[in-house]
Parts: structure tokens; sequence; C-alpha cells
């Protein structure tokens, strides 16, 4: 039996997910990634064991942060989401064969802006100052050391021979580098894009050994691994 890595990208997993499934509890959504990631342990013709799934990810912001409109602070730490986040990031924590690989957010650099298409509107004359509402802002904030912990992992799974399969949960090509070491080192990669299209002439596609996204996981009668 082969032995296989899930390695999940957690923003990218957490933005899509909620598309695809809607919005969950905290524990609901732990136990429903759980379940996703052992549905790519069995395949048409042969099972995996699973060597440990990486999740990765950063912890909420705690900060006061100003807002333009508003001309007030918010505390970011007591928002609905950042309290999602502490419980999410919690139950994933006491899932057994889980590894959370946490990066930081720049807190130093956390600032609301204009969304894109505020910018052109306002470009064109439609919104003015006067206008403005909530909607027409968003909440900058940069990860750090996230991808450069995923490339790692890969790398060293690769060079370790601790696996035979590597299953990356991603929807970019931030991670060409680490796919084309792991094929080099005989490491078979697959993709899960959540169903994502991907551009066929994307770089991502011509270093991976194939591509597979499984149901909704929410759609389960029996429970998520412990």
């Amino acid at each position: 039996m082969s032995k296989t890595a899930i390695l999940v990208d957690g923003g990218f997993y957490r933005k899509r997910s909620k598309q695809l499934w809607g919005k969950h509890s905290a524990q609901e959504s732990a136990d429903a990634l759980i379940v996703y990631c052992h549905r790519h342990l069995t395949e048409h013709y042969r099972k995996h064991d699973l060597y440990r799934i990486f999740y990765y990810d950063c912890p909420p912001i705690d900060k006061q942060v100003f807002h333009p409109l508003t001309q007030k602070t918010k505390n970011l730490g007591i928002s609905e989401q950042s309290l999602w986040m502490r419980e999410f990031l919690s139950a994933l924590g006491q899932k057994r064969k889980v590894a959370l690989r946490l990066g930081f957010l720049d807190t130093s650099n956390t600032v609301y802006t204009f969304n894109y298409e505020t910018v052109k509107q306002i470009c064109s004359g439609t919104v003015t100052k006067e206008t403005l509402n909530h909607s027409n802002f968003v909440l900058t904030i940069s990860q750090k050391g996230v991808d450069m912990k995923l490339g790692i992992d890969i790398a060293s799974l690769s060079y370790k021979r601790q696996v035979d399969q590597i299953v990356l949960i991603a929807g970019d090509s931030d991670f060409v580098p680490a796919a084309k070491l792991a094929r080099r080192e005989g490491i078979d990669l697959v993709l899960d894009s959540l169903g994502l299209d991907i551009d066929k002439d994307s770089d991502l596609l011509r270093h991976i050994d194939g591509m597979r996204s499984c149901g909704n996981p929410y759609r389960v009668t029996d429970k998520a691994a412990p």
C-alpha cells in the first residue's frame, strides 16, 4: 500500500469551499476537511495509507485598524471571522494525523483600501466621497511564511522518500518549483483545485501527474475521522 501526504493551502481551501458548499460552523468545517482529505486515499484501483495531512494557514489577526469611512478603529481580534478562525484551527489541531503549519499575517501593512470596482467607479465619476459605503472597502492583509513552509515540506517529503504520493490542494502556480522537484524524485504528485479551472497552458498542469477533486464533504452519513 502506497503512502500519501495531503498538503492543503488553507487560504485557498477556505475561500473555495465557502463558494462551493456555503458557510458552516468552525467545527463542521474542520470535520468536513478531514472527510474530504480521506476521500483522496481511495482511487479506482488502489488504496493509500495516510502519512499525514499538512494544513497551511495563518492565525487570525489581533489588531485595531483604522477605517477611513467611519473614522474609527475596528478591533479585528473580536470580529466574527477571527473568532471562527481560532475555533477552526483549534478543532483542526486536535484531529489525528493533522499537522498545522502556520505562518503569520503582516500586521504592519494591514489597511482598508478601495476594492478594484470602486477604483473604476471613482475614476468614472459614478462614486463620490458622499456615496461611499462599507462595500467599497476591502481589508488588505498579506500572509508571510505559508508558501515557504509548504514548499519546504514538499522538498523534505520527497528527498527523504517518506511518501509515495503527494496530494496538493491548491489553485495557483506558486508551487510549481516544488512540484517539479517532487516529480524528479519519483513522487506521484496529484493536484486538487477543488473544481477550479486551471489554464491549460499553465505551468502547474505541466508539472503534475494528474488532477482529482472529491465531492461535497458535508453530504455524508459517516462521521469524520478523529
